[in-house]
């Protein structure tokens, strides 16, 4: 391992390093610069718009100051529909859907059984759960012990035939840079808001050395995210793992083997700013008496934060700071590639798009011939699938988006018909189908995550009755898609790079940033993904 390793460093000009992982030197890193570390952070929610906006407004921010030395992409987008689950693995895959499998957290699979089917027997086809709900709870009410109860998770046959139990990891069909860099002699560190982001380990379940995931949602118990304040709290666990993580331990300040090579968390407080629309509505979070009863997300279409957003972006921004300093004191800042991004945006930013006319197949229904015809009736058939069937009945997932698994195939052209025949009822932009499915994803006659038909609603729709958000995420919009990107270094000179790119490039670069061959990345061969163009090279090489 370190013979080759050596041969990499020496066959990009590099002199000796004594790090397992060693950097590559480039002229926009320094002349000669080694990246050592990689510290990758998701601001969940953030848009370009609003990176513009507060780096204007703050310029002595954390923001600004990374910005100062780093390459902003202001066209960054997600490259398939914007869960938190794709947006993440674009961000550590470099792939889409296509590779890593995985659209929604809570999605479909035509080839797991309920996790009552501990036999696997019978039909094969059943709802694929992955949040806050496969947790351990102790307590009344219910609070979430931060690992996974195996017994509420599906259940699959292995490559041996054994039905055992499906891990989120064991759902991904490709490697992560955590596994990546590992292989190559580094440590790595990650946290997130759910258990179930164990997806990060990737398929081999053991790609993070320290996963932290503080639950910020708890299944039947409080939630944080009803309340700025408890969210900004709950992402500042994560800070501290940070933190530790900077000096050399673990997230929980034990000892540790030093800063992981790369490492990182997401923030969750932006996210909830601006899907609020009243914060604190029900007064469950004690500590926040400052928000309690005000409303969340923009001011207008223009991105004017309210106070509720405005206090979630600063308190970020501070812990990026913090972050900023702990890797100063530490002597690694020069060293250390800072990666500021998203999973994923929220939509709609202007409060006057927003339309709420409730869930998607409940509109369905109430069309004068739902009843009659076929294709609307498979929609039914798949809404109303229970969680415990024993038959492959399909699934029916809805945001700013509704992704629809149908149990009857076969009707997925006379769905799509019905649907694109009432679409102004329905309050569709588009409908995606058969041939234009396959054009973006894996087939579904093909590919068991894949959905049969995905609805891109009109801009600002989001398909729920919830009085408690004003916006959301999951779809294709630009509001969903376009997403903050700074990649910053002290060696790097400040500029604006407006040339789209993807998420999923961020993971072929901090890769090739530790001198490590991007392709090791399996949705990066699959899909072609390049590095950020302008980091290493003007050609983006």
């Amino acid at each position: 391992m370190k013979q080759r390793l050596l041969a990499v460093a020496l066959s990009l000009g590099l002199i000796g390093t004594t790090l397992p992982v060693p950097a590559r030197a480039n002229d926009e890193l320094g002349g000669g610069q080694k990246i050592k570390h990689v510290l990758l952070i998701s601001v969940d929610g953030l848009h370009a718009l609003d990176v513009a906006n507060y780096v204007a407004a703050h310029s002595h921010s954390a923001l600004a100051e990374l910005a100062g030395h780093g390459i902003t992409y202001s066209n960054a987008r997600t490259p398939a529909n914007s869960d938190s689950f794709p947006g993440l693995l674009a961000l550590i895959t470099g792939g889409s859907p296509v590779s890593h499998g995985l659209f929604y957290d809570v999605s479909y699979n035509r080839g797991i059984f309920d996790p009552t089917n501990t036999t696997c027997s019978g039909q094969v086809g059943n709802m694929q759960v992955f949040d806050e709900s496969i947790d351990k709870y102790s307590g009344a009410p219910p609070v979430s012990l931060n690992v996974i109860d195996p017994n509420a998770l599906p259940n699959h046959l292995d490559e041996n035939g054994n039905c055992v139990r499906l891990f989120p990891h064991n759902a991904m069909k490709s490697n992560t840079i955590f596994e990546v860099v590992k292989a190559n002699g580094g440590h790595t560190a990650w946290a997130d808001k759910h258990p179930a982001y164990d997806i990060a380990n990737g398929p081999s379940g053991k790609g993070v050395d320290d996963l932290y995931t503080p639950e910020i949602t708890n299944f039947g118990g409080f939630d944080n995210t009803v309340s700025v304040v408890c969210s900004v709290e709950n992402d500042q666990k994560k800070v501290v793992g940070i933190l530790n993580e900077i000096k050399g331990l673990r997230h929980d300040g034990t000892p540790g083997t030093g800063t992981p090579t790369v490492f990182g968390m997401n923030f969750q407080g932006v996210s909830v700013g601006q899907k609020l629309s009243t914060d604190n509505a029900a007064g469950g979070c004690g500590d926040d008496t400052m928000f309690t009863g005000k409303p969340g997300g923009y001011k207008d279409g223009l991105g004017t934060p309210t106070d509720v957003l405005e206090y979630a972006l600063e308190q970020t921004d501070a812990a990026l700071a913090s972050m900023i300093q702990g890797l100063k004191v530490r002597h690694i800042y020069d060293s250390t590639l800072f990666i500021v991004s998203a999973k994923h945006g929220q939509s709609p930013i202007n409060p006057t798009k927003i339309n709420k006319p409730g869930h998607f197949a409940d509109i369905v229904a109430t069309l004068p011939d739902a009843a009659t015809n076929g294709g609307a009736i498979a929609i039914a058939n798949a809404n109303a699938c229970s969680p415990t069937a024993q038959q492959a009945c399909g699934f029916v997932q809805d945001d700013d988006i509704a992704l629809i698994w149908l149990g009857d195939q076969s009707q997925t052209a006379a769905a799509a018909a019905y649907l694109n025949a009432n679409a102004n009822a329905l309050f569709i932009d588009e409908v995606m189908a058969g041939n234009e499915i396959n054009l973006k994803f894996n087939s579904p006659l093909t590919d068991n995550a894949t959905p049969d038909i995905i609805v891109q609603p009109i801009y600002g729709t989001v398909y729920t009755h919830s009085t408690a958000k004003n916006a959301e995420h999951g779809g294709f919009s630009f509001g969903d898609t376009n997403v903050g990107l700074i990649v910053s270094n002290p060696a790097l000179h400040s500029r604006v790079v407006k040339t789209p790119v993807a998420t999923s490039q961020v993971a072929a670069s901090l890769l090739k940033a530790l001198g490590i061959d991007p392709s090791e990345l399996q949705a990066v061969q699959k899909e072609g993904t390049e590095v950020l163009p302008f980091l290493f090279g003007g050609d983006g090489k």
